[in-house]
């Protein structure tokens, strides 16, 4: 096993490959600062605004709410919830839907992850909708990828097509139909009226 110099992590996280356990024990010590893992090597997430908290909130929000009333197997997760892309990178999206069994209390990773949703930001624009859309849709469960617009109403929503492909939508009023897990969201829920 190598040894991690935490120091020199601390220093310039980006230094160092991390394997998936030696990057989750690293970053349960780091304060103030939450860190996604990119090919092995950690990368610090920005602060949120305000805006991007709130809609990321409502996201949750309305995902939450239909799902219980719904019924069944899933649940939704606010951000914090890993998402495990392969061997050497973990994503945080800010909203991930989970079905099947539940996830222990102690666990850090969703197990079965059908919806992701990103919020969009300045700074994270271009990995939102590159690296992120490519990687989600690496995990075979993951049927919806939603990227959720700050700077004007609109979600992009990436779905897993039958033939293997990815079918977009770009919508700016009426309901997300995301299917499965059986349900549909208000896109007035996520803004406000």
């Amino acid at each position: 096993m190598q040894h991690l110099n935490m120091g020199a992590v601390m220093e310039n996280p980006r230094r160092q490959r991390m394997g998936r356990d030696e990057f989750r024990q690293w970053a349960e010590q780091q304060e103030g600062v939450r860190y996604e893992r990119v090919d092995g090597e950690p990368v610090a997430m920005a602060p949120e605004r305000a805006i991007h908290a709130r809609i990321k909130a409502r996201v949750w929000q309305a995902l939450d709410r239909t799902l219980r009333d719904h019924g069944g197997d899933c649940e939704a997760l606010p951000d914090g919830m890993t998402v495990e892309i392969d061997a050497d990178t973990d994503y945080e999206p800010d909203v991930v839907v989970n079905c099947g069994p539940p996830i222990p209390d102690d666990a850090v990773a969703a197990t079965n992850p059908v919806i992701v949703v990103e919020v969009l930001s300045p700074g994270t624009r271009g990995i939102d909708t590159g690296a992120k859309l490519d990687g989600y849709f690496r995990v075979p469960g993951i049927v919806h990828y939603l990227i959720v617009l700050t700077a004007r109403r609109g979600v992009i929503h990436h779905r897993r097509a039958h033939d293997g492909g990815i079918d977009t939508r770009i919508l700016s009023s009426g309901k997300i139909e995301l299917d499965p897990p059986g349900i549909a969201i208000d896109i007035d829920e996520i803004y406000g009226r």
